[in-house]
């Protein structure tokens, strides 16, 4: 008859031996202390006692280019403030863009770090102060766009942040020389990385549609919906009646369907110009012309970043790596085409052609 008291009076002994300890256990000048045992895995963990671990990101949104270095802002801190420093577990994870699963990119105890994949030696953390976890990137790709997550790990709490990092840059829409609607998904990634660009997000569309650009052919977005921009209106672009906006397809087959593509083309790592030569020269002859002054003739998305980011302006139609012929115009004039800045083509003209070139020469060439 015994046994059913026993379960309590354990209890109470337990309760009791803990509470001994509690009171001989040294106090922290504000008044807490962190209980350190044993959990059922058999790890040593920590318990707080009245603190709160805090993590933010002051600049929840950082603007930066392609080749350049961007600073995504964490610290952390705990209150009451602790006497000491303590090592807490510091991890960074990405969630891209064009959706998908977040992935680690580094994670940090103290002053030993480790990166992952496509980040590894491109990030680290800046450590300027005690909580201070801000991640510094360098050398940024096209496709780093995305949300970020600062995540701060001390025992059994766990706080984060969130910091959207977003390419400055240009969309332009793009298709192949075979013709309009020849693209699937795949071809159409493949087409904007060949021409030093990448996929758009509907998030760059929608700001290149607020900026102006007023497209009526459907392109693949990097999410596989297929949409077009529409700034004017009209019968062929799904009528007047109706409001301007982003036309959206939704999201198509990636095989089967096929339509343009729409492209985005950050920061220039060198120089775009329109090759000064006494001829003009059909397009093998353009390549070589480029190859015999340092350079190669320029991808479409080096041009429209070139006209984008830099202003170029030329009223010169010349080859281009895809073998289209364009031109842009920064300050829009009599005889160079439409009254607003932009791209002009002229389609793929047969390579035997005479015109222009724009070459491309990389950073270090110009150097």
């Amino acid at each position: 008859m015994m046994f059913p008291y026993f379960h309590p009076l354990l209890l109470m002994g337990v309760q009791l031996l803990l509470s001994c300890w509690t009171q001989a256990a040294p106090a922290d000048p504000s008044h807490f202390f962190y209980h350190d045992f044993l959990n059922e895995n058999g790890n040593s963990e920590i318990h707080f006692n009245g603190v709160k671990l805090y993590v933010e990101s002051a600049r929840p949104a950082v603007f930066a280019v392609r080749g350049g270095n961007a600073s995504l802002s964490c610290r952390y801190w705990y209150e009451p403030e602790l006497s000491s420093q303590r090592k807490a577990r510091v991890k960074w994870s990405w969630l891209p863009a064009v959706g998908g699963q977040e992935t680690d990119v580094l994670v940090a105890v103290g002053s030993r770090s480790r990166s992952f994949g496509d980040f590894r030696s491109r990030v680290h953390l800046r450590q300027d102060f005690p909580g201070d976890a801000t991640l510094i990137m360098t050398e940024l790709q096209l496709n780093d766009t995305g949300r970020y997550r600062c995540e701060v790990v001390d025992g059994l709490e766990d706080k984060s942040a969130l910091v959207d990092l977003e390419l400055r840059g240009v969309v332009f829409p793009y298709q192949p020389p075979h013709g309009r609607y020849h693209l699937s998904f795949l071809e159409a990634q493949q087409a904007c990385e060949q021409q030093d660009s990448a996929l758009a997000t509907f998030e760059q569309l929608f700001q290149a549609w607020k900026e102006g650009l007023n497209w009526c052919n459907a392109g693949w977005l990097a999410d596989g919906t297929v949409q077009y921009p529409i700034t004017q209106p009209r019968v062929p672009c799904g009528g007047h009646g109706l409001a301007p906006g982003v036309r959206s397809y939704g999201r198509r087959h990636q095989h089967r369907h096929r339509y343009d593509v729409f492209c985005f083309s950050s920061s220039l790592r060198g120089k775009v110009y329109y090759l000064q030569h006494p001829l003009k020269l059909n397009l093998t002859e353009a390549q070589d012309a480029c190859r015999e002054d340092g350079a190669e003739v320029a991808k479409v998305g080096q041009l429209y970043a070139a006209w984008k980011l830099t202003g170029l302006d030329r009223c010169d139609a010349g080859w281009l790596a895809d073998g289209s012929l364009r031109y842009p115009i920064a300050r829009p004039r009599r005889n160079c085409g439409p009254s607003e800045p932009g791209v002009r083509s002229f389609g793929f003209p047969p390579p035997q052609h005479k015109h222009g070139v724009y070459c491309y020469k990389a950073v270090d060439e110009i150097m």
